[in-house]
């Protein structure tokens, strides 16, 4: 699947709730299946910078996609985490690089987080991005 189609599905999923109650119990039980990242990774540099919670993030290139792993020490922040994962994993960097990210405002994340959090999410989605950089860079 493409990141639009991925981000497509994700929009339809959160429009089946029908208040924020409900979308922040989604959020957490998607954060509850994300893949564990391996522990060597849960260091400060894979830590994002920005994010009130600790949130780990490890990219590593798969056939020409990167793959992310990550985790969270906040079960919001871990849900929130997973929903990019979920966007943005095994994805080509380029596809990464030039997607755009209006899903996040579609669902309406960004206005019901804390400024907090909505500065961690710009954070994380900023790192995604410069991993996706990194590795273009690599194949270039």
């Amino acid at each position: 699947m493409t990141i639009a189609e991925i981000q497509e599905d994700i929009i339809d999923e959160f429009s089946m709730f029908d208040d924020w109650e409900e979308r922040y119990q989604y959020m957490i039980d998607l954060g509850k299946t994300l893949p564990l990242i391996d522990a060597q990774y849960k260091t400060e540099d894979h830590i994002i910078k920005g994010c009130q919670s600790k949130v780990w993030l490890h990219a590593q290139m798969n056939d020409d996609k990167v793959e992310f792993t990550a985790d969270s020490d906040a079960i919001i922040t871990k849900g929130i985490i997973a929903i990019l994962i979920r966007a943005f994993s095994n994805q080509h960097p380029k596809a990464i690089i030039e997607s755009n990210t209006d899903f996040i405002d579609q669902i309406g994340l960004k206005e019901h987080l804390s400024p907090t959090r909505a500065n961690g999410l710009v954070s994380m989605i900023k790192q995604i991005k410069m991993y996706a950089i990194a590795y273009q860079t690599q194949l270039n």
